[in-house]
């Protein structure tokens, strides 16, 4: 285990284990973007910089093995002026629609260039054209907004192991996405949406339904209702600073009457459906299976993963008849409300 020391703080750390992971360990802060714990450490966006003793240049400290004895600074003239170097030509490459873009105020980069103090831009240009891809119902892609961290790719690549996105062409002209710079809808992109939870920046997000949404409560003719998953009544408060896991059942579905909705409904109840139907017709497959010496009925999958299904599909359609043809508990819910709920309150199905 080598001892080292970060900015006058000794600190050991595994055999293994980066400069960055040292700096973390002495609660030193060192800038980074294109760095993913656990999945990504490739030096690509030279944020996390550092200067070692007897070291000639500064160096990547999320590639950088940490050393027995080695002195590093974080905070330096130099590292600071690199940095802000680096963070300058990342950002005159970059679209500056900050005001209008949906990851303002919870944006990384935007962040990092609050941290270092960047308010101008010293390398003015042209900028590389970028486009936006919304073919697909889950995620806009505006290459426009990319900087390259490739986060995405890793994330698509050896965790979900789909591999639609990559590096294409070379230079300026490069951009990350679909091969040949297709949209996301002509390959096999899952919808799992992981590439946009790891994006630091507004070059991948989750489509917003917003406009539709409030379209919907404003025509007087519908009925509209939302059901919510029992993820969102823990996790919700931490959006409006409560401590992580406390309930904020009782202010949501109030927050949600006002604003127009009809009825409030929990996706526990169409999920204790959909685990009825889903185990009904487990026993038909094991009947097949056992009774009837039909082994291709067995194994059966959860169909209850848009993304799962699309996974199959694309990756191992034999496995495609051993789906459950059950709806997920979200689907599930709606075919309910437009039925039984439909007829209990007196609505047509396609009002509600």
């Amino acid at each position: 285990m080598p001892k080292l020391t970060i900015d006058g703080r000794p600190v050991e750390v595994p055999d293994g284990a980066s400069v960055l992971d040292a700096a973390r360990v002495a609660g030193v802060r060192i800038p980074t973007l294109c760095y993913l714990e656990g999945v990504q450490a490739i030096g690509a966006c030279r944020l996390c910089l550092v200067e070692v003793e007897g070291a000639r240049t500064l160096m990547a400290s999320c590639v950088l093995p940490a050393a027995e004895g080695m002195r590093v600074h974080t905070n330096t003239r130099r590292v600071r002026e690199a940095r802000r170097m680096v963070l300058e030509l990342l950002l005159s490459e970059h679209a500056g629609n900050c005001q209008t873009c949906s990851r303002n105020n919870d944006c990384e980069l935007q962040a990092v260039a609050h941290e270092l103090g960047v308010t101008e831009i010293s390398y003015p240009g042209a900028q590389t054209a970028g486009r936006v891809d919304e073919s697909t119902p889950g995620v806009v892609r505006d290459t426009g907004k990319c900087i390259k961290c490739r986060r995405c790719v890793t994330v698509c690549s050896q965790v979900q192991a789909v591999g639609a996105l990559a590096p294409q062409f070379r230079g300026f002209r490069t951009v990350i996405g679909p091969a040949f710079d297709k949209d996301l809808a002509a390959v096999a992109c899952v919808q799992c949406g992981q590439c946009a939870a790891v994006c630091p920046v507004g070059a991948l997000v989750e489509k917003s339904s917003i406009p539709r949404v409030w379209a919907a409560l404003e025509d007087k003719t519908r009925t509209v209702v939302v059901q919510t998953a029992p993820a969102v009544r823990a996790s919700l408060g931490e959006c409006f600073g409560y401590p992580p896991g406390t309930r904020v059942t009782g202010k949501m579905v109030a927050a949600l009457r006002r604003l127009g909705f009809a009825a409030v409904f929990d996706t526990n109840f169409s999920a204790d459906l959909t685990v009825v139907e889903e185990g009904m017709e487990l026993l038909t497959r094991l009947e097949k299976a056992l009774k009837f010496g039909e082994p291709s009925a067995l194994p059966q999958f959860t169909s209850c993963s848009p993304g799962w299904i699309r996974y199959v599909e694309y990756f191992y359609p034999e496995f495609i008849p051993n789906l459950s043809t059950c709806k997920s508990p979200q689907q599930m819910f709606g075919a309910v409300a437009k039925t039984y709920w439909a007829q209990k309150i007196g609505k047509r199905a396609e009002d509600i």
